[in-house]
């Protein structure tokens, strides 16, 4: 199955310089996870990708046979920020303190691209690279959205197109998702909540000139976003958007228009303060929560369902338990896994797998605490 993953994830506010340095060992048993916490698997999984903050590092990872393999690691140029692989797999970028930074693919093992030059040379708090590989777009600390043209194979700049950037309504962009059909991308803004903006890949000017809409907030922040792989739904993840505590929003989508319409039931309570990460499949949403700066994240499920072309979530009582502050969950190319890191630890990396006999429900099958795991990326 394909799974719809954005590809951009920002480090929270301040929580960088909690980061903690990777330590332990590199295999636990399994967290425990409301499912269970001795589930094995022979699953092998695709190529994806952690940044350690603690140590500057890109690391290199796949799951053969139920193991994790440790492909390489690289040292970035500067501090990392943000990290999105091309959808073909040929590329990945990386936003770091001096700018973003590509790096081309090779079995896993990534080699610094673009003749050692940034693409930008812009600290981008998000970045996303669309469908056809061959636009990067960054979200800069000063509230601008960027697209980059560039080489679908390499990454490396192009001389087709120039970049194009257009003004965004907030300068606190948390993550940025591509629309399954691309003709939309979705920025949430923090307190400026959500925008939408239209996208051609094959025009000069892809971002128009500015946003098609603006989704307000019911929260304090949009922190996360995502768009299942159907094109059916748009969710966001804000804080404060459940009494408290964080929330889910759900909005059925027209992919053609673009246009997007709040369920009656939305916001969903997602069980924590924090929903910094949405992973989106055709049957379940999957939203990653912090309970604590110290304390076990856990992942709240609701499965998607439809009647008479209505759309509706249900919310599973299971919940699966993670390292302290989950800041992504993501799916590999193979989609056999949903992979989070927690920029906490214990443990700083998990993968489940999709459980076999009830829709929702996520087993923990792999644990690893080597390497801080602050913003993960994986080819779709």
């Amino acid at each position: 199955m394909r799974l719809k993953q954005m590809g951009s994830w920002m480090l929270a506010a301040g929580v960088l310089a909690l980061g903690l340095a990777g330590c332990g060992n590199f295999w636990e048993a399994p967290s425990s996870s409301s499912s269970s916490s001795s589930t094995t698997t022979t699953l092998s999984g695709g190529y994806f990708y952690v940044l350690d903050t603690a140590t500057a590092q890109i690391i290199s990872y796949n799951i053969s046979s139920g193991s994790l393999n440790l492909v390489s690691t690289i040292s970035a140029p500067s501090t990392p920020i943000a990290i999105a692989v091309a959808p073909d797999g040929d590329y990945l970028c990386v936003s770091t303190a001096a700018g973003v930074y590509v790096y081309t693919i090779s079995s896993g093992v990534l080699t610094l691209g673009n003749s050692s030059n940034v693409l930008i040379s812009d600290p981008a708090t998000a970045i996303t690279i669309d469908s056809t590989s061959s636009w990067v777009l960054e979200a800069s600390s000063e509230g601008v959205l960027t697209a980059i043209p560039v080489a679908s194979t390499t990454g490396t700049l192009s001389t087709s197109y120039s970049s194009e950037s257009v003004q965004l309504a907030g300068s606190a962009v948390n993550q940025l998702a591509f629309a399954a059909n691309n003709s939309f991308v979705f920025a949430a803004e923090g307190s400026s909540g959500t925008e939408e903006f239209s996208f051609k890949a094959s025009s000069s000017k892809p971002l128009g000139t500015s946003a098609t809409a603006t989704i307000a907030l019911k929260g304090s922040s949009a922190l996360s976003v995502a768009v299942d792989p159907s094109d059916r739904m748009v969710y966001i993840g804000e804080t404060a958007a459940s009494s408290s505590s964080g929330g889910l929003r759900a909005f059925t989508y027209t992919a053609s228009s673009g246009a997007v319409t709040e369920l009656s039931a939305s916001p969903y309570s997602s069980g924590g303060t924090g929903p910094y990460g949405i992973l989106a499949t055709s049957s379940a949403v999957y939203v990653a929560n912090w309970t604590g700066q110290s304390s076990s994240g856990k992942i709240v499920s609701f499965v998607v369902g439809s009647s008479s072309g209505a759309y509706s979530l249900t919310k599973l009582s299971t919940t699966a338990s993670t390292g302290a502050r989950p800041m992504s969950i993501i799916t590999e190319s193979t989609g056999n896994f949903a992979i989070v890191g927690s920029e906490g630890g214990t443990p700083y990396l998990q993968a489940f797998i999709f459980d076999t006999s009830t829709t929702g429900l996520l087993d923990s099958v792999i644990t690893s605490s080597t390497y801080e795991a602050t913003a993960l990326a994986a080819a779709q």
